[in-house]
């Protein structure tokens, strides 16, 4: 059994996995939590990711005779990277494009990761990461509104909002909900474009919002990223 960990900078999420299969994942773990969850297992390699603790810290935490893999920007991947700024690019950008390409080898794809920003990148044919690009996503563009005004409340996302607000209330959700359903929609056809036989897999927290509203075919792959790394994981195990 593997374990691969996804650590953000106040919560965990950890997935178990028996070769390529996930078992289980668990999210919303403190540091602790996620020490004390691994001890209670017994896997065979883990791969740590995180922002804001490193291999080492984890290593003497967790006090445990496993092999621990972390993913840096050295770590050799199952695909190539075509980016000017490897050093900056995010681990959850890769992890999410590595596992589109484990789901869907040799297709040209674009992976929409909606978080705390919203990513679009693309994995072409050959397994080749080529960059793509990131915006706002819909909770930072209400705290924008918020924060840069005097007098626009502080509100929370909601599903399916009406076109015409006829409040200041549903006039904010309508832009930001509808307007960010615009944006992926004129992404995608962008995209879509320039390569034809295009796959969309979509995944991240802000997924439910916007699911059943985008055009088929679209694939919602919500622990995309955990699968991502659990590639990395194997592929770096085989390389021992």
């Amino acid at each position: 059994m593997n374990i691969v960990i996804d650590s953000g900078n106040t919560y965990s999420k950890a997935g178990w996995f028996e070769n390529e299969k996930l078992l289980r994942y668990t999210t919303g773990l403190s540091f602790d939590e996620l020490i004390r969850t691994i001890r209670e297992e017994q896997p065979e390699h883990i791969l740590f990711s995180s922002v804001s603790y490193t291999e080492a810290e984890f290593t003497e935490a967790l006090q445990m005779p496993v092999r621990v893999h972390s993913l840096s920007p050295q770590t050799p991947l199952p695909i190539s990277k075509h980016y000017d700024t490897p050093e900056t690019l995010g681990a959850d950008r890769i992890a999410a494009c590595a596992g589109a390409n484990f789901l869907f080898p040799d297709e040209d794809i674009l992976v929409i990761d909606m978080g705390t920003c919203i990513t679009y990148d693309l994995i072409d044919s050959s397994a080749a990461f080529q960059g793509g690009l990131i915006s706002p996503g819909v909770r930072m563009r209400f705290k924008a509104m918020h924060s840069f005004t005097k007098r626009l409340p502080m509100i929370d996302p909601e599903t399916g909002p009406e076109l015409i607000g006829k409040s200041t209330k549903t006039a904010m959700l309508s832009g930001v909900m509808n307007g960010t359903l615009a944006e992926i929609e004129g992404i995608i056809q962008r995209y879509r474009h320039k390569f034809p036989e295009l796959r969309v897999v979509i995944c991240g927290g802000d997924i439910t919002f916007f699911e059943s509203s985008l055009k088929p075919p679209i694939f919602a792959v919500p622990e995309l990223v955990l699968i991502g790394l659990n590639r990395i994981l194997t592929y770096n195990v085989s390389l021992q």
